[in-house]
């Protein structure tokens, strides 16, 4: 089993029926039993499935599996693998317990139908002993198809189904290599999985945040979504046919200026007209160029984030999406109403930046046109002048060329730069002006000024270094969990601090 070559989906099922203590249940539910098909054409089928079934019909699968609001959900699948693992130990326990490791793996998918124009995605997961009598653990994924062709999809569900048996029986200390043999014989491109979720007593110590981290650090999906109680979320359920308000940061960590940014940007997204009888999703985004920014990913500093941000009540987006049009886009997936994004002027300088452009043949305007289509609005932070002077100093590249003999902007150091008084390139001042006037773009009223001077990376500093002040920089319960978990360095810091003192 330590071997690095790479198993060809045959041989997978095969290694699985030919090992004696595997004994189990496939309950599959839309796109065929395609992965079933893989165990009974490998051979020594006998020694591995107890029983394979297919509930296709919707009064036949409320009978044997109770009723469900949708049967593609991670509900419907809770209930397959709950009833099939129960009858596997009524049925079977007593006859051959004391030497089989029961699992059952279930499905219940929506593959392309008929007309095509449904959502190719579907929930799949397995529940097993690791050794026999023992209690068992689960492991859950969402997957979504991007293949065409439905008889593609199904052939791409029976190779991850396979998978997620194998790795969850051969993989099981081994959580990174398990994620990323998700993908074994088929490559990133043909499957995406947006959600992992371990649980029972063989994942005690698992953090799904994280494992859900490595599903975008290893390319298997571009986003993952965590709930203030550190839940794993799945996407669609979240955002479906909701408007949604995301604020993207590096929140390393979140300070008094994000929480009042989201606070005034909320507020002018609920007086939008489009929103009315609307339920809004209130997002803070990472993204993995942030968490790279050091070169490789701190994954205790991400959790350290995490936590900050849950601390005050935030659903936690991580994305692969730098630029701005590719995140609106991966919302439209899920919903047709209103999305705000609300900003800095650094990064609506970004946005202006040609050069994250240069991969499309329209350039700027291409991006801008799939940016602002179909109800999308930014709303901009205002940021004092000599703060602006600073980012442009060292961020030469993202703003507006001066004139030569004159200063970098023509506006007094203590004057507010806004959405309204920000200069851009010259040669895209009309389109940002055209923005601005047709209310794209929005600057953010109501902020509080006494605030404007507090930057992440000073708060950081002084976390790490034990000068004092942070606390007040950040809101009060993200206060509290950085001084009660020691985040963000603190804990090494402090101790090296006394130790100095006591030398």
């Amino acid at each position: 089993m330590e071997s690095s070559e790479l198993l060809t989906t045959n041989r997978k099922a095969l290694t699985i029926n030919l090992d004696q203590a595997k004994y189990g249940t496939f309950a599959e539910i839309g796109a065929g039993q395609e992965v079933a098909r893989h165990f009974f054409q490998a051979g020594g089928a006998a020694g591995t499935v107890a029983k394979s079934i297919s509930a296709y019909d919707m009064k036949f699968s409320d009978e044997i599996y109770g009723k469900a609001a949708r049967y593609v959900s991670r509900e419907r699948l809770g209930l397959m693998l709950d009833h099939e693992y129960n009858l596997l130990l009524e049925r079977l326990k007593e006859a051959r317990g004391e030497r089989t490791a029961f699992f059952v793996f279930a499905d219940t998918v929506a593959a392309k139908s008929f007309k095509g124009t449904n959502e190719a995605h579907g929930w799949m997961g397995a529940r097993f002993q690791a050794q026999p009598n023992t209690a068992p653990s689960d492991v859950i994924l969402h997957v979504r198809m991007v293949d065409k062709e439905n008889i593609l999809q199904q052939q791409t569900l029976g190779i991850i189904g396979v998978n997620l048996c194998y790795g969850a029986f051969y993989y099981i200390n081994d959580q990174d290599r398990f994620i990323v043999s998700l993908a074994d014989n088929l490559g990133v491109d043909r499957i995406e999985v947006d959600m992992i979720n371990f649980s029972g007593p063989l994942f005690a110590n698992v953090d799904n945040r994280l494992m859900s981290l490595k599903l975008v650090e290893y390319g298997l999906t571009n986003a993952v979504m965590f709930s203030p109680k550190g839940e794993v979320l799945q996407p669609s359920e979240v955002l479906y046919k909701k408007a949604i308000i995301v604020e993207r940061g590096s929140f390393r960590p979140v300070t008094l200026v994000n929480e009042d940014m989201m606070r005034c940007a909320l507020a002018q997204f609920l007086q939008e007209p489009a929103l009315k009888g609307v339920d809004v999703v209130v997002l803070m985004e990472i993204t993995m160029h942030s968490l790279l920014a050091t070169g490789n990913i701190d994954h205790k500093d991400f959790l350290d984030r995490v936590d900050t941000l849950a601390a005050i009540g935030n659903n936690v987006l991580i994305s692969n999406y730098l630029e701005f049009y590719r995140l609106t886009s991966y919302f439209r997936r899920y919903t047709k109403q209103m999305v705000g994004v609300a900003m800095g002027i650094n990064n609506l300088l970004e946005v202006f930046n040609e050069k994250y452009y240069d991969n499309l043949d329209g350039g700027i305007l291409e991006s801008f046109g799939r940016l602002f289509k179909n109800l999308i609005k930014l709303y901009i932070y205002p940021m004092r002048k000599s703060a602006y002077d600073r980012y442009c100093v060292v961020n030469p590249t993202a703003c507006p060329i001066p004139l030569p003999g004159t200063s970098l902007h023509p506006l007094a150091a203590d004057v507010w730069i806004s959405a309204v008084n920000l200069q851009v390139e010259q040669h895209l001042r009309n389109l940002y002006a055209h923005l601005l006037e047709n209310h794209y773009i929005a600057p953010i009223v109501g902020y509080d000024s006494s605030i404007m001077d507090i930057f992440s990376r000073d708060v950081l500093n002084k976390i790490q270094t034990g000068e004092p002040g942070w606390e007040r920089m950040v809101p009060e319960k993200a206060a509290k969990v950085i001084m009660d978990r020691r985040l963000f360095g603190l804990k090494q810091r402090a101790a090296a601090a006394k130790l100095e003192t006591v030398g």
